[in-house]
């Protein structure tokens, strides 16, 4: 049961569109507790790798022991955490092994602020506030390219511009959780939008809830 003093808000879109940065910056502007729930999966493909490989039995295992240690690793920005991610998130095991964590750090107290692929629809769908954010492929593949943290890495914009488009077929595709926009969410494409802007629409969403439930 949700407390009552609870707020969610739910942010979801694509690789790089940006929703990770508005999730925080819209956190510190409430003070509300954030979770990046890509990092969870994150977490688990690079645990799953190092254990062996990305195979279900290894994912799932990963999962289900998942720590706090995990979510420390500074690896986890790199692209070879985020391909590992998006293979361990089409598992439908490991997706319900984790739902349970998310959802519990949605109802805590003081407001939760909570980004992913399918937080609206799956893991949250009575959040107050629900947001979709994306932007092209183009436009995401050239943040997430400026933003490699991998320098042994031999990459390249078209190479990371394929991986975007495939990650988003296989986010999309997936047979449990594909990631969507809610019925009732808040589109911001940040293609030609500045974070700013964003940010001030967003915040401005969840002002007028705050204020409707007083």
């Amino acid at each position: 049961m949700r407390r009552r003093d609870a707020f969610t808000v739910a942010i979801d879109g694509p690789a790089a569109a940006g929703k990770g940065t508005i999730a925080k910056a819209v956190a510190a502007y409430f003070g509300f507790m954030h979770l990046d729930t890509g990092s969870l999966y994150r977490a688990v493909g690079m645990k799953a790798l190092a254990a062996g490989g990305l195979e279900t039995t290894a994912a799932v295992t990963a999962a289900r022991a998942l720590a706090d240690a995990d979510l420390a690793r500074t690896d986890l920005r790199t692209a070879k955490a985020a391909d590992a991610a998006s293979k361990v998130a089409v598992i439908p095991a490991v997706r319900a092994a984790l739902l349970e964590f998310q959802r519990a750090f949605a109802r805590r107290s003081g407001g939760a602020v909570l980004d992913g692929r399918d937080i609206g629809t799956v893991v949250c769908p009575d959040a107050e506030v629900k947001l979709f954010v994306t932007a092209s492929a183009e436009v995401r593949a050239a943040r997430r390219f400026a933003e490699l943290r991998d320098p042994a890495a031999e990459t390249s914009f078209e190479a990371v511009l394929a991986d975007i488009r495939a990650r988003d077929g296989r986010d999309a595709n997936r047979d449990t959780a594909p990631m969507r926009a809610a019925d009732d969410a808040l589109l911001l494409d940040t293609s030609e939008l500045s974070i700013d802007a964003a940010v001030t629409e967003a915040v401005t969403r969840i002002k007028n809830v705050l204020e409707g439930r007083n």
